[in-house]
């Protein structure tokens, strides 16, 4: 079962809300190597999924405060990171880039600027300057809106073992350059269940 605040009165609903998340960790992040560093927590089982029946910001604020409270007390070989999966509120992407600014105020206000910090996920996700139809926005679309959680300390450690970090975000954009629009779909239409066969998707609700 679930602790978060607001959650939902259909267990289904929030499996089903993981499950798309597993498929899109396994096809995209870690299939498409787009983050080198999340097969070693995935693989773990060291990611929480935390899955909010939130509907505005106010209660996707206290959720969120509520997760970084919990991260920030959880024991890392436990809970590494957390994935704050919000499939009803800030469904706009206008209202959920505005809210990242409230997102990271709330790190400073419960005092863990410096140990935590906040990557943002969305359905319709549109990097600034860019058009709506750009592939490379896909690099931040995921199946629901989501905020991710991170420990700096952990992606100082990823950061030194990855000499090319820099070079992550073009040689993403390259990658899915290459796929196209018709290779993303299909990534999440065939039939094929793994994308390596050494993931085990694990469900961690803290």
């Amino acid at each position: 079962m679930s602790d978060v605040l607001t959650p939902f009165d259909d267990a289904a609903t929030t499996a089903a809300a993981i499950a798309s998340t597993q498929r899109w960790l396994e096809r995209a992040v870690i299939g498409l190597n787009l983050c080198p560093f999340a097969k070693a927590v995935y693989v773990k089982r060291q990611i929480r999924y935390a899955v909010t029946a939130a509907t505005t910001a106010e209660e996707l604020l206290a959720e969120l405060r509520h997760e970084l409270e919990l991260l920030g007390q959880a024991n890392p070989e436990e809970v590494e990171t957390t994935l704050l999966i919000h499939p009803q509120a800030m469904t706009d992407f206008i209202d959920f880039h505005f809210f990242l600014k409230e997102a990271d105020a709330a790190i400073r206000d419960l005092g863990q600027e410096g140990n935590l910090q906040i990557a943002s996920f969305h359905p319709a996700y549109e990097f600034a300057g860019s058009a709506p139809d750009d592939i490379a926005n896909c690099t931040n679309r995921s199946p629901h809106a989501t905020l991710h959680l991170l420990r700096e300390a952990s992606i100082d450690r990823a950061v030194d073992a990855f000499p090319a970090a820099a070079d992550i975000y073009k040689r993403n954009i390259e990658t899915l350059r290459r796929l196209g629009h018709e290779g993303w779909r299909r990534l999440f239409t065939s039939d094929r269940t793994r994308v390596d066969a050494d993931i085990e998707p694990g469900v961690k609700f803290g």
